[in-house]
């Protein structure tokens, strides 16, 4: 029997504290921003992670601005006049759930300045197809970076109806949602695993290979009405440079992480590497060529990678969501390390030679 629709998002729910458990010290705010399909499991996974004894302070954000008012619109700070917070509801142990129908931008910063310290921010993004806008305000954004961060985003599939999902074409040139979230997720959770277990001992392996060849880098994780162990999907650091062990795994992937094109969309991952170190400056230019003027035609929805710069015992990680990009470095090379310079790109109409091919003209042996 299948799983009934979302259920309505919690307005209050107790949340057991632990005494024991101090509130963190870091200076910013983790936000992770759920996306998926409407009855894919949403809000139930909001509800699990509200309801479960993990003693933290939450916030969850229910979004309701929508494709109609524009992610512009929502990310406008209105000013104290400003009609931002449509509903509070505070939890006696300090948990919190909003809905915000206008200025996003102006609610978190209501939420982090709060008299009691939040230990992690949820952002329902109901109404948004594609999470890349909110993903990359929270990301780098001058107004909100010392007081929230972008922690990571996290996608639940219906693993029932996922394959009609990647299939439904709204138009010759666009693509279902479902392309969008898994291409820009960290984390995929693959919800409803029982109603396809049933089919089969290869469905659901022939499921992870199909997100897999959307995006070879994102982690699944299986779950039933969403249950799933909360290590898994909050605090994975996904875009903080101090904890770069996700992109440093990069070093250590023996696997091939390019994917042929086995969608009629063309969205793909492609893992490129060179030998040498590249020169910083032509690199930044090189990314800004691909990501802001699409130079080879190719609409890049993120990028991660790892560089050997010249001049630097560094080793430099790389991240992008679509036009924004980041290049810092996150530690000294090791000696037994083998210095190379590996970058994946998860997008539409890449071409994978071209890609191949001005990366080795930036580097020098």
């Amino acid at each position: 029997m299948e799983h009934e629709e979302d259920e309505e998002p919690p307005l209050a729910v107790q949340i057991q504290s632990h005494d024991d458990e101090s509130i963190s010290q870091q200076s910013s705010v983790g936000v992770t921003l759920i996306t998926g399909y409407l009855g894919a499991g949403k809000s139930t996974l909001v509800n699990h992670i509200l309801n479960s004894q993990h003693g933290k302070r939450i916030a969850v954000i229910l979004n309701e601005f929508g494709e109609e008012i524009g992610v512009e619109r929502a990310l406008i700070n209105e000013g104290e006049g400003g009609a931002v917070v449509e509903e509070w509801v505070e939890l006696a142990n300090g948990c919190i759930c909003c809905t915000v129908k206008h200025s996003l931008v102006q609610a978190l910063e209501q939420l982090v300045q709060r008299k009691e310290r939040l230990d992690h921010i949820l952002l329902e993004t109901t109404g948004l197809a594609n999470p890349a806008p909110l993903a990359s305000i929270l990301w780098l954004d001058e107004q909100l970076e010392s007081d929230v961060k972008l922690d990571s985003i996290v996608t639940v599939v219906d693993a029932k109806n996922l394959r009609f999902q990647l299939k439904e074409h709204r138009g010759s040139s666009s693509f279902p949602e479902a392309y969008f979230q898994i291409a820009f997720a960290d984390i995929v959770i693959l919800n409803k695993v029982d109603l396809v277990s049933a089919e089969g001992s290869g469905a659901l392996e022939e499921l992870e290979e199909e997100i897999h060849t959307i995006n070879s880098l994102v982690e699944i994780v299986h779950s039933v009405r969403c249950q799933v162990d909360l290590s898994k999907i909050l605090n994975r650091h996904a875009y903080d440079t101090a904890h770069a062990t996700h992109l440093e795994a990069l070093l250590e992937e023996s696997r091939s992480l390019s994917t042929k094109t086995l969608h009629d969309s063309g969205v793909r991952t492609i893992c490129i590497s060179e030998t040498g170190t590249v020169d910083l400056e032509k690199t930044r230019l090189w990314l800004e060529e691909i990501l802001w003027e699409k130079k080879y035609d190719m609409d890049v929805y993120r990028c991660k990678g790892v560089l050997s710069v010249q001049n630097s015992d560094q080793l430099h990680t790389l991240q992008a969501v679509r036009e924004l990009y980041e290049i810092v470095p996150a530690r000294k090379w090791k000696k037994e390390e083998y210095k190379i310079n590996k970058i994946v790109f998860i997008g539409h109409n890449l071409k994978e030679e071209v890609l191949i091919n001005s990366l080795r003209a930036l580097a020098t042996s």
